[in-house]
């Protein structure tokens, strides 16, 4: 990349009076999806009617309350799907479908012919005003687009005026930031007093970085200095179309509405031309991470995704913002560990507002369950697992338990890539609650004698069937005394905890239980799982046995 000469900066526009970088957003802007019109013309295959009707409903459930829903003008795809919307009454009373027409008032009649039958439209009108499109691709003067404007704002209201329903212009001067500012402000200006927009019946002037070439800063100072100009600004909603040429789609809308404006358009996951539009569900997350409600359902983001990869035909990248398979998940031990103690910090101290390392909101906000958080490949530690077995599986581990398990995953993760929740949850089972090996317990029978614990048990060891009983302190001093009756060794136990991996009746409990081979002064744990206290210890016991046996033989 030698050849930075032959590219040029855009000259500042010497605007001085800036006040929204000391400012903060308040509210959620009024959203409009432009997914079937402009997210649609950016596809290698267009979307036909069912798929448009697909992702419209989707729209609509997610409360979008303005949707570009075509170009009806442009194809007879884009002007069926508007008679199929208006015949079929799919256009719920509180949704205000948009229509874009050029300024071109040969299709001001299509249009309007489309919409037919609709009680109320938003009629999108627009125009290239930049110099460069004026002298190379129109060929016409300043005051030519300009006229080319106001005429059809004319247009569109001679023909609004025989139309049964309500009628909402907007107007975009396309390319505005490579025009000069007088310029575009005198356009909108006239396009404005053309169509006299009230208080009452505001019209929508909307600002589209149709290539966006500036930093973020520069888009919000032609936002706020344009706002600040445009006459009748009380009948004036000022919105934004931020492009994503540059990476920063998301900035630019978020200091344009620090900047006055008061609408967006963009489509769901930043569909569009090139490197797309305004992403909007990052908006709207962004919004919620701040405690502003967006005004936007995305509390089932799988679903979401799943109808817009299956409707446009494009697959959200795992890492997408919120959106993404991977957007929550944090390999790095040291990330874990932090997620894990965040949230059980969280949860007991009873404080409801959320404040977790390295996750901007709750993953239960938008449907994900929280094993999304937590993926263990060869970078994860025991503070990963731990919080894998606790948070999806119900399991407190013990210290040294959780480092037995990191060391018995890490292996494995690193071979396979990463592991899932419930493929650590295998491993776990294989190693501790069904461990292989030449102990299987058949049969226990426990009897409290006061201070002490009669057991009976059955079992085999190598194929071979033995019963053995003894008494102890506990079930598991008393089950270590029945087995060493019949299998000599020498154990000693270091210590013990239980906990109830759910609430309710039928809830079952698991016993952890590291013991000490006094031959080899190796300790470890077993595990068990039962719905009992004694139940689960005596496995655990067995478990130990078993892992013992294993680990001699490694």
């Amino acid at each position: 990349m030698n050849n930075a000469d032959r590219y040029r900066r855009d000259p500042d526009f010497g605007y001085d009076g800036r006040t929204w970088p000391g400012k903060q957003i308040e509210k959620a802007p009024i959203w409009c999806s432009v997914d079937l019109r402009d997210g649609n013309q950016a596809l290698e295959e267009a979307m036909k009617i069912p798929e448009k009707a697909e992702l419209f409903r989707l729209l609509v459930d997610m409360d979008f309350k303005q949707i570009e829903v075509g170009y009806p003008a442009s194809s007879v795809v884009e002007y069926d799907f508007l008679r199929y919307l208006s015949e079929e009454h799919l256009v719920p009373d509180d949704v205000i479908p948009q229509v874009m027409i050029p300024c071109r008032p040969e299709y001001i009649e299509r249009t309007f012919s489309a919409i037919e039958g609709l009680k109320k439209c938003i009629v999108h009108i627009y125009n290239p005003v930049s110099k460069l499109q004026r002298d190379v691709v129109f060929g016409r003067s300043q005051q030519e687009i300009k006229q080319m404007a106001t005429d059809t704002v004319c247009g569109v209201k001679s023909r609004a005026a025989c139309f049964d329903g309500e009628i909402i212009l907007e107007y975009s001067p396309e390319s505005f930031m490579e025009a000069e500012p007088e310029y575009v402000l005198d356009v909108c200006s006239a396009v404005i007093e053309t169509a006299e927009p009230t208080p009452d019946r505001p019209m929508i002037i909307n600002l589209p970085s149709t290539v966006e070439r500036t930093t973020p800063n520069v888009f919000a100072d032609w936002v706020e200095w344009i706002g600040q100009k445009l006459p009748r600004r009380d009948s004036v909603i000022l919105s934004v179309h931020p492009h994503n040429d540059r990476g920063t789609g998301v900035a630019a809308a978020e200091m344009g509405l620090l900047a006055g404006a008061q609408r967006v358009e963009g489509t769901l996951f930043g569909n569009g031309e090139r490197a797309g539009n305004l992403d909007l569900v990052t908006l709207a997350c962004n919004l919620y991470s701040r405690g502003i409600d967006p005004q936007l359902d995305l509390s089932d983001i799988t679903r979401i995704v799943r109808i817009y990869e299956q409707c446009v035909g494009l697959t959200v990248p795992i890492r997408q913002p919120y959106a993404g398979a991977l957007a929550f998940t944090a390999f790095s031990g040291a990330h874990q560990d932090a997620i894990g103690k965040g949230i059980h910090h969280m949860e007991q101290s009873g404080d409801t507002h959320w404040d977790v390392p390295y996750l901007p909101i709750d993953p239960g906000d938008i449907g994900l369950e929280r094993s999304v958080l937590v993926r263990i490949n060869s970078q994860s530690g025991k503070g990963g697992v731990a919080f894998v077995m606790e948070d999806t599986f119900g399991y407190r581990m013990p210290r040294l338990l959780r480092q037995e398990m990191g060391d018995i995953i890490k292996p494995i993760a690193a071979e396979k890539g990463s592991l899932s929740a419930d493929e650590i949850m295998e491993i776990f089972r294989r190693s501790y609650i069904e461990p292989e090996g030449p102990f299987v317990l058949r049969n226990r029978q426990i009897t409290e004698l006061g201070k002490d614990t009669q057991i009976r048990l059955t079992f085999s060891y190598n194929g071979r069937v033995y019963m053995a009983e003894a008494l102890g302190k506990g079930p598991l001093e008393a089950a270590e005394a029945a087995v060493g009756s019949v299998i000599p060794m020498n154990v000693r136990m270091i210590t013990f905890s239980s906990h109830a991996l759910n609430t309710g009746s039928d809830s079952e409990v698991v016993a952890y239980v590291l013991m000490r081979d006094q031959d080899t002064g190796l300790e470890s744990y077993g595990v068990g799982l039962s719905h009992s206290v004694t139940g689960a210890t005596v496995k655990g016991f067995f478990s130990w046995l078993n892992r013992r046996e294993r680990i001699k033989q490694a």
